[in-house]
């Protein structure tokens, strides 16, 4: 099996969250690629909550460099997948060959990792029917539409897919990640 590990981002994602798996995953010794719409290097925000605010606020975030396009990406090259959160699934779930990618994850029985906003390519993409799933509570509503059975915990696990609220679930979510790897 292979040892890399994709990334799915574009501008708008969750500098957090990307950086946090690119690291993580090398630090464990996964080859880590980041695939986006082109390469390039990404313009990724940082979301935080704030008092006074009724949603999260964004700032620019650190960047990160995209080693490959979707038409680039070779599902058998990998071991997973991770969907990025921020605001960068909202334009990619309209990618059909990002779908195709996440479809094809899927169909292969390969590990699905989505964190925030990532879920809502997998409900665009139609993999969420009765898994039991978590993500960003105001993306709940998205992921039950689309049949998944929403979990308030941090992190949760369905089969080969592996999904968190957001980017202050990363230790039980990474917690779940590498005990199944």
């Amino acid at each position: 099996m292979s040892k890399k590990i994709l990334i799915i981002t574009g501008d708008g994602g969750e500098s957090y969250e990307v950086l946090y798996a690119l690291h993580r995953f090398q630090e464990a010794n996964f080859i880590t690629e980041i695939a986006a719409p082109s390469k390039r290097p990404l313009n990724l925000v940082l979301h935080d909550f704030a008092p006074g605010w009724d949603t999260y606020i964004e700032k620019p975030g650190y960047g990160a460099e995209s080693n490959l396009t979707f038409p680039e990406v070779v599902v058998d090259d990998y071991f997973a997948v991770m969907l990025i959160g921020g605001r960068a699934p909202e334009y990619l779930r309209n990618d059909p060959k990002v779908l195709e990618i996440v479809r094809e994850f899927h169909a292969k029985g390969k590990w699905i990792y989505s964190v925030c906003h990532g879920i809502q390519i997998l409900a665009t993409a139609g993999l969420l029917n009765n898994s039991n799933i978590t993500c960003y509570e105001h993306c709940r509503p998205e992921a039950e539409a689309a049949g998944g059975k929403w979990s308030q915990d941090e992190a949760t696990i369905d089969g080969k897919i592996i999904s968190a609220q957001t980017w202050l679930s990363h230790p039980d979510f990474y917690r779940l990640i590498f005990q199944n790897l």
